[in-house]
């Protein structure tokens, strides 16, 4: 019996010892692995400065260039704006709301303004 219960404690004790063995190496190799996160990285657009251009060039009182609004835009100011509204009431994604990161989108009107001058090119 004695050979027997030494048998058995060796056996539990190479156990231990591969167990600690298999462990080590585990954390040797989680600890190498790089920590990968996807994340981007942020480009400043100025967003605001760009909406405050878009209204001091087209659409305040003494706009920089009100005289070519119509050429530039092909309609005039008043139904411009009419569209603007209207997209931003119908579609959510004319709306300013903030994103994944919490900064806020591209103002409404900078959105209608893109999307018409694209639609202008077809």
């Amino acid at each position: 019996m004695s050979s027997s219960s030494s048998s058995d404690e060796i056996d539990e004790r190479l156990d231990e010892v591969l167990d600690e063995i298999v462990e080590d190496a585990y954390n040797d190799i989680v600890e190498a692995q790089p920590n990968m996160q996807n994340t981007r990285g942020y480009i400043e657009r100025d967003r605001e400065g760009g909406h405050t251009r878009l209204v001091n060039d087209y659409f305040r009182e003494n706009a920089t260039y009100s005289a070519q609004f119509r050429r530039r835009f092909r309609m005039n100011k008043g139904l411009f704006m009419r569209i603007v509204l209207a997209l931003q009431e119908n579609f959510v994604f004319f709306q300013q709301r903030p994103d994944a990161t919490g900064r806020l989108s591209h103002f409404p009107l900078q959105k209608c303004t893109a999307a018409i001058r694209l639609a202008c090119l077809w």
